[in-house]
């Protein structure tokens, strides 16, 4: 076991802040009924449901509380927005960007069987969506544009509020969905604000347990429930809530959204001191992106002549982990789509790494973790 251990992948998976752990602590002692019962024990965790479904929709700016649907989490999310939303239309066309996380692209393809038209908005190289040329693509009636927050590669923000206006000035019936998995623990996500009638968030990207998640659906929102039976969630996803893991996952947005001041200053100075540590030793070392706005505790970089998947297997042995991108993607012999959108070659692509900072990282983690990286890519070049 290494001496001492760096975790840089808190993109793929955070920590569980103290405030979910003790939720899912204090409620699965207390309390043992099922949300959809009729009786006392029911009806109190039917109350704890229902308090943590309208703490949520205060969060991210939502006008009811039942506009928020639980799920297991973003995967299911995107799936319900992307392909629960083109099924309720009989508009043909869906258009999602083409650096889209893989439940988001994946939920569109399948789409392509049932007639309908999808087509991927395209990024520059810094992997951020065009604000212009919407008007042809969405040309033909279009049931739904999904443009995520925040990319959960090289963590690039995307301009989604303008993006919808300009969706809007074209077609008013268009429904629009993001995704802020990746960006809720630095950035505010106001649905309102965005304009947006679709947002998703997973608990375990801000410090949540994993399996549970939320979609928020605007007023008016037309879609076609993925998951039938009891009828749990306005009839949109049935299934036995997990009302511990959902009363958790909202203790940590709370708190998340506390401590977001704090988590923006100290996440994007380890990643400054990381990369500063990185470019500055003469090694080839390139910063994805670093031109553009990033989310705070994001770092993806390039290090030519060096496999990725190498540097990280050599830099897991000396406890250092980090990812070559979306933990949905390990093994995947294919290069990173989202980097092929940004005009990357394979080769490029499977030179690229990233590293990513949590609510957690210790003082000091990034000087010491480049130093690290810097000691295996000597070994290795």
């Amino acid at each position: 076991m290494p001496a001492t251990e760096y975790y840089l992948d808190h993109a793929s998976t955070t920590s569980m802040r103290p405030s979910a752990i003790e939720a899912i602590r204090s409620f699965t002692e207390t309390q043992h009924g099922n949300a959809s019962g009729q009786h006392l024990a029911a009806r109190r965790a039917k109350n704890a449901l229902e308090e943590a479904r309208e703490r949520a929709s205060h969060m991210i700016g939502a006008g009811r509380p039942h506009d928020v649907i639980f799920t297991s989490g973003g995967t299911e999310s995107d799936n319900l927005a992307v392909i629960g939303t083109a099924m309720a239309s009989e508009r043909p066309r869906v258009v999602v960007s083409a650096v889209e996380h893989k439940a988001v692209l994946a939920a569109a393809s399948s789409l392509s069987s049932r007639d309908r038209d999808v087509v991927l908005a395209p990024v520059d190289d810094n992997g951020v969506v065009s604000v212009r040329d919407w008007e042809a693509l969405v040309d033909i009636p279009t049931s739904l544009v999904s443009v995520q927050t925040a990319n959960n590669e090289v963590g690039v923000i995307q301009p989604v509020a303008e993006i919808v206006e300009r969706v809007r000035s074209v077609d008013s019936n268009v429904a629009l969905h993001t995704d802020g998995a990746q960006s809720f623990v630095s950035n505010e996500l106001d649905v309102v604000s965005l304009g947006v009638d679709l947002a998703s968030l997973s608990g375990h990207k801000f410090g949540g347990p994993t399996g549970v998640g939320l979609l928020y659906v605007a007023p008016g929102t037309r879609i076609e429930p993925l998951i039938v039976g009891g009828g749990q969630e306005a009839g949109l996803r049935s299934g036995t809530s997990n009302v511990a893991g959902i009363v958790a996952m909202v203790a940590a947005m709370e708190e998340t959204v506390a401590d977001r001041d704090r988590f923006t200053t100290r996440t994007a100075t380890e990643r400054d001191d990381f990369e500063s540590v990185l470019t500055g030793a003469d090694r080839g070392v390139i910063v994805t992106a670093n031109e553009v706005e990033r989310l705070p505790h994001f770092s993806h970089v390039r290090v030519p002549g060096i496999d990725a998947e190498t540097l990280l297997i050599r830099l897991d042995q000396i406890g250092v982990f980090a990812s070559a991108g979306s933990a949905c993607q390990s093994g995947a012999i294919e290069p990173s789509h989202v980097l092929t959108a940004m005009g990357r070659s394979a080769t490029e692509a499977g030179e690229c790494a990233r590293f990513t900072f949590g609510w957690d990282s210790p003082v000091g983690i990034g000087q010491a973790a480049a130093s690290a990286v810097l000691d295996v890519i000597g070994d290795l070049a």
